[in-house]
């Protein structure tokens, strides 16, 4: 098939060796839908422990133009595969997907006519229902995306996805960015462009199991949170304050009550209890602090985001 312009897809794989086949299956059927354009696949497999990598050289080996992968060293994380993908992507047009088809890919179209017809710089796909997902998790993701949306500067859209197709200088814009803590969703926003959201509902993965735990989406919203907000800091000094005000009155009560009814004598759980509370506030002030010098020193020591062990 000749094409006049390249669409590059950066695919972060983790452990997906069954859905990469039926993935390519439907995104060759999508290419067909679109002949102004070629696909091309950047595929990054991120230190799986399956056979992701052998369904990748299989693929590439079919393919060899148009199917591209890289394999880091080890387990880098989603952040770094998506910063991967971008840095090898060639084409005049980028889209970020998952492999497990709960990116529908027929809203790649729609991105394309959004890009073409509407001048738009780039198009997400943003899921407005969360159906199949527990509760609790749902819960939890509508209550960080009101948080930190209150407390940063930084606009993150409630359900917005990694699922999105860019121009070519919104992707050298990203690219500008590198730092090591990286929050795509808060790097999206950040950049700015125009950007138009395509709604849907939640999809179901096509096949195999997310390696998103609820604890590694809980560690992932504290890093976006560090990354694109200074308020934990107010907090912490907000909280030292109020507690040395609190002292403050504390003390004086003391010693105007000494003075008009003498001394009596202290009970010790009232000041054990004391103590104890303003102890664990100096150590919830030091852990947010400690966040964000932890989050400096990783960036200050410099290390590659990932390391590629193997790539055609």
């Amino acid at each position: 098939m000749s094409a006049e312009k390249n669409l590059s897809v950066v695919i972060p794989c983790y452990n997906e060796q069954e859905t990469i086949p039926i993935f390519y299956k439907t995104m060759e059927g999508i290419n067909a839908q679109i002949p102004d354009y070629e696909i091309d696949y950047y595929f990054v497999d991120d230190g799986s422990k399956d056979n992701t990598l052998k369904e990748m050289r299989q693929l590439q080996a079919k393919n060899p133009e148009r199917v591209h992968y890289l394999s880091f060293s080890r387990n880098f994380g989603k952040e770094s595969a998506l910063l991967a993908g971008l840095d090898a992507a060639k084409g005049e047009l980028v889209a970020v997907m998952d492999v497990d088809l709960q990116d529908p890919p027929e809203l790649l179209i729609d991105m394309l006519a959004g890009i073409q017809k509407e001048d738009y710089d780039c198009v997400a796909a943003r899921r407005v229902s969360r159906d199949g997902e527990p509760p609790i998790r749902s819960f939890f993701a509508r209550m960080f995306y009101r948080l930190i949306n209150k407390i940063s500067e930084t606009p993150i859209v409630d359900g917005a996805r990694d699922f999105r197709l860019m121009t070519r200088p919104v992707v050298d814009s990203i690219l500008s960015m590198r730092e090591y803590n990286r929050f795509s969703k808060g790097i999206f926003g950040w950049v700015g462009y125009k950007t138009k959201y395509l709604e849907y509902k939640n999809v179901e993965r096509v096949a195999g199991e997310t390696s998103w735990s609820f604890w590694k989406l809980f560690r992932y919203s504290l890093d976006g949170i560090v990354s694109f907000s200074e308020f934990p800091l107010s907090i912490a000094s907000w909280i030292g304050f109020i507690s040395f005000a609190v002292s403050f009155i504390f003390l004086a009560f003391i010693v105007i009550r000494a003075a008009v009814h003498g001394d009596p004598t202290p009970g010790w759980p009232s000041m054990v209890s004391i103590f104890l509370m303003i102890g664990g506030l100096q150590l919830l002030c030091l852990g947010i602090v400690g966040k964000y010098i932890g989050n400096i020193y990783l960036e200050v020591k410099n290390r590659p985001r990932y390391i590629v062990k193997e790539k055609k």
